[in-house]
């Protein structure tokens, strides 16, 4: 580093960079901006582009047929399991947000009271977090069973909680549900230690009950937490997918976007085409939502 480089900036006078600082900083821009473009936009792109092509993903690509919006109108009209799909998503939607996230907030709030064991309890509760949807699901194989499962066993009972179409959405939810707890609990447990503890006890002076100080003072003080919650929450819904996979590849009541989009491009169906479709319709709901949090983020910092 030159001399000149290593003068602090005083009297108006900016700091001159080295030729040697400069490619580094341009190099730490390009290096993460290339790989990003290459394994995220250039994919989507691509997904977009095939969305309006009927090609079998063996020939080249200028032998594909241009067929517009046929596979979007295919899927909304004709596609059987498409509606199926949204309505479990929209469900595992519901579900994460209006049980698992309270849930999780709550644990949350009882943890910031610095019980005793605080930390074991955190560990594991967090736990879950570290692991994969697919590990998940094989745990809870082992509690949903038919035949050695441990709920059958306790109860007496020979229930298929995977197999059956009726219920192994929801035996799938609790298995997602026991993960997304300790997400949420980490989430707000961290957005809890930075509330300024003059605000509750200011409130705590004015006669507020512990309910009506959360309610009302601390709650709305974890604004941008309850974003970020409300984002993660969705996109997690939307990208369901592992442990749906694992139970039965998204068949037989388990349908998802995301297994959908797989079982046409990957799986047997081999519809790159309409896959692509399903996995834009995908990006457009997510974008829509990430465009919101960003909107909301950015105004906040304003």
């Amino acid at each position: 580093m030159t001399t000149a480089s290593k003068l602090p900036v005083t009297g108006g006078r900016r700091l001159r960079m080295s030729t040697r600082d400069r490619v580094t900083v341009v190099m730490m821009v390009l290096i993460p901006s290339a790989v990003v473009a290459a394994l995220v936009w250039l994919p989507a792109v691509a997904t977009v582009v095939m969305s309006f092509f009927d090609w079998d993903g063996f020939g080249p690509f200028t032998e594909a047929k241009f067929v517009g919006g046929k596979w979007y109108s295919d899927a909304v009209t004709i596609y059987p399991a498409f509606w199926p799909a949204i309505q479990h998503n929209v469900i595992w939607l519901l579900v994460l947000f209006c049980v698992a996230t309270p849930i999780g907030m709550q644990i949350a709030v009882l943890l910031d009271r610095e019980v005793s064991h605080t930390k074991f309890y955190q560990t594991a509760l967090y736990l879950p977090v570290v692991l994969s949807m697919a590990l998940i699901g094989f745990i809870w194989q082992l509690m949903f069973s038919r035949d050695q499962g441990l709920l059958n066993a306790l109860f007496g009972t020979q229930i298929d909680w995977y197999g059956d179409p009726k219920i192994n959405l929801w035996s799938a939810l609790i298995a997602t549900a026991w993960r997304h707890v300790g997400y949420v609990m980490l989430l707000y447990l961290a957005g809890l230690k930075g509330v300024d503890p003059s605000i509750k006890e200011a409130a705590k002076m004015d006669g507020a009950s512990e309910s009506k100080t959360f309610f009302h003072v601390v709650f709305p003080v974890l604004f941008p937490i309850n974003v970020v919650v409300l984002v993660i929450t969705f996109i997690d819904s939307l990208r369901a997918f592992d442990l749906v996979w694992v139970i039965n590849r998204g068949r037989n009541g388990l349908e998802l976007l995301a297994t959908e989009v797989t079982r046409n491009i990957v799986g047997e169906a081999q519809r790159i085409g309409f896959g692509s479709a399903l996995a834009t319709i995908m990006l457009v709901i997510s974008t829509v939502f990430i465009i919101i949090y960003l909107r909301i983020v950015m105004s906040e910092d304003r």
